[in-house]
């Protein structure tokens, strides 16, 4: 029986087992906390498609506006392949017992920033919640597939080290309940770790998206892709919460509007509506439907320019009952904080949200080499994988389209493809290593890493702030490195040595673009 270890327990690693264990494979899910503590549980808006294949008109305008928001670095093939593709993976999940939202008969369709048309199914305000949840009941029911709770993978074991042509037939990984290292031995990894929004202060990530897959794959030979695309989300709310919580943008979608304090004051002495006021439009004739990157800077460059902490999404314009039936999670995390849709202006501010960029990987999700090729045995999935479908900047609600419908390429190439790995896998060495028990320059020095990310490797960037990024990333490489080499892994460590290595493939992209695109926006170029 072919065996695959999948790392990462969200929509993509999830989809994907339950398409290998249908065929008789036996896998394995290695997740670093919960299977639930994922960034697909945190996803509230929905996931894009068109549902009816013989609609072409609908799939060609889905089409149109991807390659128009990914600012011309979108791979067409790609993009026509994912969203054709829509319909049946959108049907596997209803058939797993995904309940999306109706009106009627009918699924209640959104519209988000970038968007045409309304277009995005839904579960509320908590869509992704509701996939995981169908997903994790699934996944339990099946006697083909094991769940490693609480297991950190550390690195892939290469068949012959040294030689990544060889391909994969494994990984480390570090038990959190027992401090233990473990050996894994597989025909095939399937990485789905997600992003590494930690990198940054703010983030609307959970606290597993440390960049650990990415940095795994790259350590064991693979390449990294369009790294200087990352998206930051524009309205996270800021209001006293400890932890920044996503407002959804189909908020904006049913009719919410930015405003800064200037424009808040006018329409609240004015008698036209929000939108009149919106420094959104400043920057795009969409307002504040315009897609993420547009919307992102203008909300920074605003709060640079007044020094305020935030701007405002205003919803006092809108039908209060409508709001409180479609966003129920977000009415019920506002009352927390004294606060409620439809009469509450609320402030938000940008946040660290999704890697565009990531693993290069080809149309079936193989993770490829320097020279281009597939590494044996390897596949990168969801986040983590730079497919070429959001090109310089990621549509609203394509990433979990593009996850599922790729979590499916990759299983089925796979299940068509079978390697078989008979060799032992090497067990860990440790000996000479020390126990890590003082973790307080760990904690500095990730103060230091999102510190640097956050000032100068932000939605904003210039040349003297990126080369400052590369000195300072650089200097903490050496750090941790000198601490990974003497000791005994640690979650701490192991976060702390990824997320410094994804930093510096970020900053290293950023600095050898030449333009401005999509997300990537150096004011020297301008």
């Amino acid at each position: 029986m072919p065996k695959v270890v999948i790392i990462g327990s969200g929509i993509a690693g999830l989809f994907a087992a339950l398409k290998l264990e249908k065929k008789g494979h036996e896998v394995i899910i290695v997740t670093k906390q919960r299977p639930e503590d994922s960034s697909t549980n945190w996803a509230q808006g929905g996931i894009a498609g068109i549902l009816d294949k013989t609609d072409g008109k609908g799939m060609e305008a889905h089409i149109e506006d991807t390659l128009s928001c990914g600012d011309g670095l979108c791979n067409e093939e790609i993009v026509r392949c994912v969203v054709k593709e829509a319909g049946d993976r959108i049907r596997d999940l209803l058939s797993i017992g995904v309940d999306f939202e109706k009106d009627g008969e009918e699924f209640h369709l959104v519209k988000e920033g970038g968007h045409s048309a309304r277009r995005i199914l839904h579960a509320k305000d908590a869509t992704g919640a509701e996939i995981e949840r169908a997903l994790n009941s699934a996944v339990s029911n099946s006697d083909n597939i094991s769940m490693r709770s609480h297991t950190l993978g550390v690195d892939l074991i290469q068949r012959v080290h040294g030689s990544p042509e060889k391909g994969i037939k494994g990984i480390w990984c570090l038990s959190l309940d027992s401090g233990k290292m473990e050996a894994l031995s597989a025909d095939a990894v399937l990485i789905a770790t997600g992003g590494c929004g930690q990198l940054w202060e703010r983030t609307t990530n959970p606290s597993v998206a440390s960049g650990d897959g990415l940095a795994m794959a790259v350590r064991a030979g693979a390449v990294s892709k369009d790294m200087a695309f990352f998206q930051f989300h524009p309205t996270a709310l800021m209001a006293g919460n400890k932890k920044p919580f996503l407002i959804t943008e189909a908020l904006r979608g049913e009719g919410g509007i930015l405003l800064d304090n200037a424009g808040l004051e006018k329409y609240r002495n004015g008698d036209s509506g929000p939108e009149s006021y919106s420094f959104t439009l400043e920057s795009s004739p969409e307002g504040s439907l315009a897609t993420r990157d547009v919307v992102a800077r203008a909300c920074d460059q605003k709060m640079k320019i007044t020094g305020a902490d935030n701007v405002w999404l205003v919803t006092d314009h809108l039908e209060r009952g409508k709001l409180l039936d479609h966003f129920p999670n977000i009415e019920s995390k506002l009352n927390k904080l004294g606060l409620s849709l439809g009469i509450d202006p609320l402030p938000v501010a940008p946040a660290a949200h999704y890697m565009v960029g990531g693993l290069s990987v080809d149309i079936n999700g193989r993770v490829l080499m320097n020279n281009e090729l597939p590494m044996p045995g390897l596949y990168g999935i969801g986040e983590v994988a730079c497919t070429g479908m959001h090109g310089a900047n990621r549509l609203a609600s394509n990433s979990l389209l593009e996850a599922i419908v790729f979590a499916n390429r990759a299983a089925e190439h796979f299940i068509a493809n079978p390697i078989e790995n008979l060799e032992n896998v090497p067990e860990w060495r440790a000996e000479g290593m020390i126990k890590l028990i003082e973790h307080a320059p760990l904690v500095r020095d990730l103060e230091t890493l999102r510190k640097t990310m956050t000032d100068d490797v932000g939605i904003v960037r210039s040349f003297s702030r990126l080369e400052r990024a590369k000195r300072m990333l650089e200097l903490l490489s050496k750090e941790v490195d000198l601490i990974w080499k003497r000791s005994t892994p640690t979650r701490e460590l192991v976060e702390l040595r990824n997320l410094v290595l994804v930093a510096s493939h970020i900053t290293n992209d950023a600095t050898e673009r030449k333009e401005n695109r999509g997300l990537h926006w150096n004011k020297d170029l301008i």
